[in-house]
C-alpha cells in the first residue's frame, strides 16, 4: 500500500499509522481488525453530516434533515465514496474473502469507509474526522436542492425517462454470490433507448438496483 499516496486522496496524513492500518484490516485477515473503530465512525459520521446539513440549511425542518441524513449515510453512498478513493484495493483481506471479491463487495467497502472515519476521530479529533467527512462528501452535498423531494435513483431514472418519452428501465439479476447471511447480489440496468447498460451490486436485490441506475444516471449527466 502506497500510504502517503492514499492519505493525499483522503485528505488526511496520519500521526498513528497503526490506526489507518487497522481501519483497514477485515476481520477475516488478522486481529486488530476494524470493526470497532467502524463503530466509532458510524456515530462520527452520522454527526458530521447532521452538522453539514444544519448549517448549510437553516430553514431545512428536523425531518428533512433526518431523511438526507439517512441517504447520505447509508451504504450504498458509502460504497460509492469508498470507490473514489479505490479503497477496496487497500483493504488487508483474508484468503477466502479475496477469493470470494471482498475488496469488491459494498458492505465491506462501506465499513471500511466508516472504520478510516473513526480512525481520523482517534488520531486527530472531531474537527479532524468532520473535515475529512466533508471533503469526501463535498459534492454530494452541493447537489441537494433544499425543498426538492427525496427521491430514489429507481425513481428519478423512471421519472427522466417519463420526460423524455423514453420506454422504462429494464433490471436483470446476473448473480448472487456469498452466504446466505452475507449474499452479494450483481444487477444490470438496461436503457435500451440510450444504449446504456451499467451494473449495481448489494446486499439486496433492491439495493443493487438501486446502484445500477445511479450508474446510469451518472451516464445521462
Amino acid at each position: 500500500m502506497n500510504v502517503a499516496r492514499f492519505e493525499q486522496a483522503l485528505g488526511y496524513a496520519f500521526a498513528d499509522p497503526g490506526l489507518l492500518q487497522t481501519a483497514l484490516t477485515h476481520r477475516s485477515h488478522s486481529t486488530p481488525h476494524n470493526e470497532r473503530l467502524e463503530f466509532v465512525g458510524d456515530s462520527v459520521l452520522n454527526c458530521a453530516i447532521a452538522l453539514e446539513l444544519f448549517h448549510r440549511f437553516p430553514s431545512l425542518a428536523e425531518g428533512d434533515m433526518s431523511r438526507l441524513r439517512a441517504n447520505l449515510v447509508c451504504q450504498e453512498a458509502l460504497h460509492r465514496i469508498a470507490e473514489t478513493l479505490d479503497l477496496g484495493s487497500q483493504l488487508r483481506l483474508g484468503e477466502g474473502e479475496l477469493r470470494s471479491g471482498g475488496h469488491r463487495r459494498p458492505s465491506i467497502l462501506a465499513d471500511a469507509l466508516e472504520a478510516l472515519i473513526g480512525a481520523v476521530q482517534l488520531d486527530g479529533g472531531f474537527p479532524a474526522a468532520a473535515g475529512v467527512v466533508g471533503r469526501l462528501y463535498a459534492d454530494r452535498l452541493a447537489d441537494i436542492v433544499p425543498g426538492q423531494q427525496i427521491k430514489d435513483p429507481k425513481t428519478r431514472l423512471q421519472e427522466l425517462l417519463q420526460g423524455r418519452r423514453l420506454p422504462l428501465p429494464r433490471y436483470v439479476m446476473l448473480d448472487t454470490t456469498g452466504q446466505a447471511h452475507a449474499q452479494n447480489f450483481r444487477v444490470c440496468c438496461e436503457v435500451t433507448a440510450l444504449q446504456l447498460r451499467c451494473e449495481g451490486s448489494g446486499p439486496s436485490r433492491r439495493a443493487a438496483e438501486q446502484m445500477a441506475a445511479e450508474k446510469v444516471l451518472e451516464s445521462i449527466k
